[in-house]
């Protein structure tokens, strides 16, 4: 039988997996914010260290690069995506919260696509058909445990959430049927990175509007926050139709005019945003610059297809190292210690460790220019990054495996007051 680890185990404690009684399973957050977090430190430090200094990294298809973005997308960001729906789905809809049991599992099938997909190269063609199954049998949990919630909802308001699970369920299989066949599946990674995109902005406006509009109360003003609908579906349809013509004819100079177009409809959406200096507090800034990387990146790329620039990858980097990196960081923090029983932190590391994943960001972007420094600009940015989500997971460890101090169950937010 697995042991359970000591309640006061930090990050540098043995690996067990604890059993289904054990805090760690009281709300699917908690085991996937952790796994988000330590994934994301370690993976872009295993980058860092190859790019600067060769350090050998898992033989999987399609290489190096392949790897990196699959971990970065079907690793880091999907276990966000999970931990997230998980808990947000329920609280959206009314419904009973995730029971242990199927989170413990869920959380197994994380770890063992890991675990199989880097073994792939070692192993061959059965590690990465476990990996795919291993995959698909999480986004299927998923969407198995929040179809029924999603849909009982008599406006079903929240149904954004189940088509974005449905296309990561597509674009994993597309993924490994390419990797299975032996051709390159980067071009499904990148479809990936669309469909994360959209559920950001689909998850965005539900947090914001309990971000902002505390903000807002805290300072006593009298305007109102309020997320609209249009401009959200305009984003969301931009942003889908550039990921679309990048699949199929990539380079092509019409996703160059939609990836402006994607930028142009995000600026317009950040108009909500202007409420005065309540936009200057920590947390709607910190969301609100999840939206400014975001259009930068797809205004870079449209710039680059239509001017034949080098500006490529420094917009795809802004949209993962950013607006991915932000939004992740954003709302482990915020619905992290909401769901655990916890007020918001208010010190001044983080802050400082969003600050960093901009800086991050901006670096990556710079690294990718002509006549850069690009091996300086990337172990910059490596260490940017990975400093944030070491700090978070240092941080959370024990809030995230200890009974609830509040003697609140479950996934409840704070007494006090409801959680986004």
């Amino acid at each position: 039988m697995l042991k359970r680890p000591s309640a006061h185990a930090g990050p540098g404690a043995s690996v067990v997996f604890p059993a289904a009684a054990h805090p760690l399973w009281l709300c699917g957050f908690r085991p996937f914010f952790l796994f988000t977090a330590l994934s994301g430190a370690l993976l872009v430090l295993l980058w860092g260290a190859f790019l600067g200094h060769g350090a050998p990294l898992p033989a999987v298809v399609g290489g190096p690069f392949v790897w990196h973005a699959h971990e970065l997308i079907f690793g880091f960001g999907l276990a966000a995506v999970a931990g997230f729906a998980l808990t947000a789905v329920p609280e959206f809809t009314g419904s009973a919260a995730v029971a242990p049991r199927p989170v413990r599992r869920l959380a197994a099938l994380w770890l063992l696509g890991r675990a199989a997909f880097w073994l792939s190269g070692w192993l061959g063609t059965p590690a990465l058909a476990l990996s795919a199954a291993a995959h698909l049998a999480l986004l299927g949990g998923l969407i198995a445990l929040l179809a029924p919630p999603l849909w009982a909802d008599p406006e079903r308001r929240q149904l954004a959430f189940l088509w974005g699970l449905l296309a990561l369920a597509g674009v994993v299989a597309g993924f490994y049927t390419d990797a299975l066949r032996g051709e390159s599946p980067a071009r499904w990674l990148h479809a990936a990175l669309g469909v994360l995109m959209v559920l950001i902005v689909v998850a965005m406006s539900r947090i914001s509007m309990r971000i902002v509009n505390s903000a807002i109360e805290e300072r006593g003003d009298s305007v109102e926050y309020r997320a609209r609908p249009p401009k959200r579906t305009l984003a969301i349809v931009c942003i889908a139709l550039y990921t679309a013509v990048e699949f199929f004819a990539p380079g092509a100079r019409i996703g160059g005019w939609l990836a402006l177009a994607a930028a142009a409809a995000l600026c317009h959406l950040q108009s909500d945003w202007h409420v005065g200096r309540a936009l200057w507090r920590r947390w709607p800034l910190m969301l609100f610059g999840v939206y400014v990387l975001m259009a930068a990146g797809y205004g870079v790329i449209g710039l680059a297809l239509l001017t034949g620039g080098e500006g490529f990858s420094a917009g795809r980097h802004l949209l993962t190292v950013g607006a991915l990196g932000l939004n992740v960081y954003a709302v482990l923090n915020i619905a992290g210690r909401a769901h655990a029983g916890h007020p918001l932190d208010e010190r001044r590391w983080l802050p400082a460790g969003a600050a960093l994943i901009a800086a991050a960001a901006l670096l990556r972007a710079a690294s990718a220019l002509p006549g850069a420094p690009a091996a300086a600009l990337m172990g910059a940015a490596a260490l940017c990054w990975t400093l944030p989500f070491a700090a978070y997971a240092w941080v959370m460890w024990p809030l995230l495996t200890r009974p609830r101090a509040d003697g609140r169950a479950g996934c409840a937010g704070p007494a006090e007051e409801p959680s986004a």
